[in-house]
Parts: C-alpha cells; structure tokens; sequence
C-alpha cells in the first residue's frame, strides 16, 4: 500500500486519525440541524446554551493539520487535465468530469505498490495517496465519491505542499460551505463535514 511509503509525525494527520475518518458515516440529520443553527454573518452557531465555533485549535486536535505556512490558493484550472494525470500520476482514468474523477479509481489503480519499484513510482503512489487525503477527506464531496483535480497540482513537490497552511484551508473551506448550506436553494452539502461531525461528537 502507497500508506506504507508516508512518515507521518505529530504534525500531520496520523494513520489512527485516518482510519477513523474513513470509517465515520456522514450523519446528515446531525449536519442539517447544525446548519441551521450557523449564522453566516458571525461564524457561530447559535445554540440554546449560547454560542460557539470551530477554530484552528479544533481542526488541529482532530486531524494535527500545520496551521503555519503559505495559503493554499485555488491551482488555475489546466486546459487538459489528462496531461496533468499522466505527469503527475503516470495513469489517466477513463472520465474526467468537470475537472474531477472518480475515487473507486484512484483507490483500484493505486491499491498496490510493487516490491520492485523504482523511486519515480514510489513518488507517483506517495502523491496518489496524498491526493485521496486532501480531495476524498479533508475537501470531499457530499457522496466522497469524486475528487477534484485541482488539488493534484498542489503535491508536485512534497517539500512546498508540507510548507502550506492545511488546517486554515480546510476551516475556511469548512465556513465557506457552511455559509452555502445555509442558502434556500442549497440542495447539496459539500466539502469536509465530517470534520464538523468529529467535532460535535468528540
């Protein structure tokens, strides 16, 4: 498994923190309750025992996120994102749609390392496995089932993505979609809840 290939420390998500986001159900019912409690305009929710909020100092107790370094900006969108798969990942999945691709591929086509693999291979797997922490876990989608490429270009070198602020970028996208959700016309609930729901429960 590419997991094998990652040295994780205190400053990162940790395999015990992983696994217990990828066996954590969205409860929606939870997430709806608590979005119409949030008020846009301040970032809090408002609760009958009074007010609070998510922080940095939050995100950083449930996933060990670094807070310092550069922002994450959003990556221009490439004009053919098939060449920034098969650069990037040297394997190009069959459907791209809207600049996204389907998990299930990514975990089938990175499943297994080889024993025998060379050090281009074994960074193409490294970032693979990044790639499905950041797109399919800290910035998923509702059903967590398709993630967008524009995060792929963010691990071409490991050293500058281990220099960026991780922890503001997820809370800030957390508050971004809160905000969305509490729109009449929201339909979906995007992006990282489950770290929101992590959070309530523990």
């Amino acid at each position: 498994m590419a997991r094998s290939l990652i040295r994780l420390n205190n400053k990162h998500i940790s395999v015990n923190q992983l696994q217990i986001a990828e066996g954590v159900k969205l409860d929606l019912k939870l997430i709806s309750a608590l979005v119409e409690r949030w008020r846009p305009k301040t970032h809090t929710f408002h609760l009958l025992r009074g007010k609070c909020t998510i922080s940095l100092k939050d995100v950083h107790l449930q996933l060990g996120l670094p807070v310092d370094g550069s922002v994450v900006t959003k990556s221009i969108q490439p004009g053919d994102w098939e060449v920034v798969c098969l650069d990037l990942l040297s394997a190009v999945p069959e459907m791209i749609y809207k600049g996204q691709i389907k998990m299930a591929w990514m975990r089938k086509t990175f499943s297994e390392l080889v024993k025998d693999s060379i050090e281009v291979q074994r960074e193409q797997y490294a970032r693979a496995y990044f790639f499905q922490i950041i797109g399919g876990i800290l910035m998923s989608a509702k059903l967590q089932n398709l993630v967008h490429l524009r995060w792929l270009p963010k691990l071409v070198d490991f050293r500058e993505a281990d220099e960026l602020s991780w922890r503001s970028t997820v809370l800030a996208t957390l508050y971004r979609e809160m905000c969305r959700a509490t729109q009449p016309v929201k339909i979906k609930i995007d992006s990282f809840f489950l770290l929101l729901q992590l959070w309530v429960q523990f």
